[in-house]
């Protein structure tokens, strides 16, 4: 049974969104072995994903399976257009309710304070029951909020609605690059403010240093630098910092991923400590939610997304997850409004169902 699949502009090199369908789909526990699958299937085009606890052994953490496969690989065929149904959806429970959520942030500052660890990306899980199309649900989801990187897509286990506006990293030849997001603030605000707010500037710095260090593992010698420091982009909902990181590497897929994953925009500094807080702090699995998502050309270029602004279908189960950094001098009142604010266009999108 064929399967729906949409990847928005910033995917595929005509820069357009691009239709297709999934034949088949191949599911991983091990890394290894879904790279030489990856590697077997070179010359056709490819979707794959690899869920946020599947980079757990990267970090030399203990492997965790949630209810997904952490890696999976579908080989793609372009199809025409097609549009999604109607669609309804009733809220269930969040992961996390605020007075929960203020109390982890105040274990999390004490942690920054102790000196063990900088920053830590702290995320909760919102629950709906659903019933309908989830495609027509993704497409006034990205309508309301247009993003470069928004991908839907179908698997026998679950169906993916993303919304990321993120770069995790783009390969065309050997240049490598990154864009990572860090830095939030309301559309209705003045995007300058980012430029006299330390925080905003010192988090997303704080990120740029972890990813040109990611970057330099798989970069041929001097090639590491930063295009563009402190970039703004600006959506429906919000503006985002975002800075730019290239290289250029001959190492492999699989060898980048293991070099950079999981993003450190959705982890904090330094990486391995802030997931150990993470899955301490945490009362879900955030499957793939911050994981990534990728498409793989025939001729060995990649693009992938760091899956933020994402929900997850299994069964009549719909969860939506945000979150943010969280830094010494960081607010709790001002990091739950903005898992509101990151939320904001889904929940507007199911709404107006």
């Amino acid at each position: 049974m064929s399967r729906r699949v949409v990847l928005e502009s910033g995917f595929h090199p005509s820069g357009r969104r691009t239709y297709w369908t999934a034949e088949r789909w191949f599911f991983f526990d091990d890394a290894e072995e879904f790279f030489k699958k990856v590697a077997s299937l070179e010359g056709k085009t490819l979707l794959f994903f690899a869920t946020f606890e599947g980079g757990f052994p990267f970090l030399n953490l203990p492997a965790e399976r949630g209810e997904l496969p952490p890696f999976g690989v579908a080989v793609l065929k372009e199809s025409v257009p097609f549009r999604g149904g109607s669609f309804g959806g009733r809220f269930l429970a969040a992961s996390l309710g605020r007075e929960q959520y203020l109390q982890r942030f105040e274990r999390i500052k004490r942690y920054i304070e102790s000196g063990d660890v900088y920053q830590v990306n702290f995320t909760v899980r919102f629950d709906f029951e659903f019933s309908g199309d989830a495609l027509g649900l993704w497409e006034r989801f990205v309508a309301a909020q247009p993003v470069p990187f928004g991908a839907y897509f179908e698997t026998p286990l679950f169906t993916y609605l993303g919304g990321s506006m993120e770069l995790f990293l783009r390969k065309e030849g050997n240049l490598l690059k990154s864009a990572p997001i860090k830095g939030t603030l309301p559309s209705y605000e003045d995007p300058g403010r980012f430029f006299s707010d330390e925080k905003e500037l010192a988090e997303n710095l704080m990120i740029t240093d972890m990813v040109r260090n990611d970057l330099a593992r798989v970069a041929l010698p001097g090639t590491v630098r930063v295009e563009n420091l402190f970039k703004v982009e600006s959506y429906e909902t919000v503006h985002q910092l975002v800075s730019v990181v290239s290289c250029q590497t001959e190492a492999s897929f699989g060898e980048v991923l293991k070099a950079t994953f999981p993003p450190a925009s959705v982890t904090g500094a330094p990486k391995r400590r802030a997931v150990e807080i993470i899955r301490e702090l945490e009362p879900h699995r955030r499957e793939l939610y911050c994981g990534t998502v990728g498409l793989i050309l025939p001729e060995g270029d990649f693009c992938a997304a760091v899956a933020i602004r994402s929900a997850l279908l299994r069964g009549n189960l719909l969860s939506y997850y945000a979150g943010g950094g969280v830094v010494y001098d960081s607010q709790g009142e001002r990091e739950w409004r903005e898992v509101l604010l990151k939320a904001e266009a889904f929940l507007r999108a199911l709404k107006g169902s």
